[in-house]
C-alpha cells in the first residue's frame, strides 16, 4: 500500500560524480562567508560582556522564522498570511542548501536564490480548513517524542558526515548508504520543524527518514 505523501517534502540529489577533494577539506573555512550571510537573514545575534559586568547582546541580523505571528494569526483569525509561509519556505530552503553544504553532500557553492540540488516543499494549508485554531498551543508538546529521537540521529549523522569527509578525501565519492542516511535526518527534521515551529500542517510527522 502506497503512503500518502507528507506534506512537507525534502530530498538532496546524489552527487553521483567525483566531489572536489581540496573544498572538502577546508569546508568549515570555505562555508564561512555564506554562514555569515545566513545569519544576517536568519536573526542572528552576539552578546558581549561590558565593563560594569553586565551581558549586552546586539542583533548582527534582521528577519528569521516566523513562529509567533503566525500562530497567533492561526489561533485568533485562523489565516497564515501567504507572504509569511513563502518567506518560512524560502529562508528554511536557504538553511538547508547551507546545511547540505556543511555536510559534503553537494561541493557546489550554496545560492541565496537557486534551489540547486536542495529540494525542500510545503504545501500551502488553507488556515480556516486545514489547521485547527488551538493547535499551535500544543505542538510544541507533541512533538517532544521527535525531538527525543532526533537528538540520536543527528549524533549519528555527524558520525556519517565524519566518516564521509575521509571517503570523499579518498575516493572522491560520497557513500550512498551515508548519504541516503544524512539525508533522511534532514528530512525528518525539516517536518518536524514545520509543523511544530512553522505550523504549516496538523498532520503529525511520521517517524521514518524516508520520503
Amino acid at each position: 500500500m502506497q503512503q500518502r505523501p507528507y506534506p512537507v517534502q525534502y530530498s538532496v540529489d546524489y552527487p553521483d560524480r567525483p566531489l572536489h577533494r581540496g573544498t572538502t577539506f577546508f569546508r568549515i573555512f570555505v562555508a564561512i562567508p555564506i554562514v555569515i550571510l545566513l545569519g544576517t537573514v536568519d536573526g542572528a545575534t552576539a552578546s558581549y560582556p561590558t565593563a560594569t559586568g553586565q551581558v549586552t547582546t546586539i542583533a548582527l541580523g534582521t528577519g528569521g522564522a516566523l513562529v509567533l505571528g503566525p500562530a497567533l494569526m492561526i489561533l485568533f483569525r485562523a489565516k497564515y498570511p501567504r507572504w509569511w509561509f513563502d518567506w518560512n519556505l524560502e529562508l528554511q530552503r536557504f538553511g538547508s542548501r547551507v546545511g547540505v553544504f556543511l555536510c559534503l553532500m553537494d561541493d557546489n557553492y550554496p545560492s541565496a536564490d537557486e534551489h540547486q540540488a536542495v529540494h525542500l516543499d510545503y504545501v500551502y494549508p488553507d488556515a480556516a480548513r486545514d489547521l485547527k485554531r488551538w493547535m499551535p498551543l500544543v505542538k510544541w508538546f507533541l512533538a517532544i517524542p521527535h525531538y527525543v529521537i532526533l537528538f540520536f540521529l543527528v549524533i549519528g549523522a555527524l558520525i556519517a558526515v565524519v566518516i564521509a569527509w575521509f571517503a570523499i578525501l579518498f575516493t572522491g565519492r560520497y557513500p550512498r548508504g551515508l548519504f541516503t542516511y544524512v539525508e533522511g535526518v534532514q528530512r525528518w527534521g525539516s517536518r518536524v520543524f514545520a509543523y511544530a515551529a512553522l505550523m504549516v500542517t496538523d498532520e503529525y510527522p511520521p517517524f521514518r527518514l524516508e520520503a
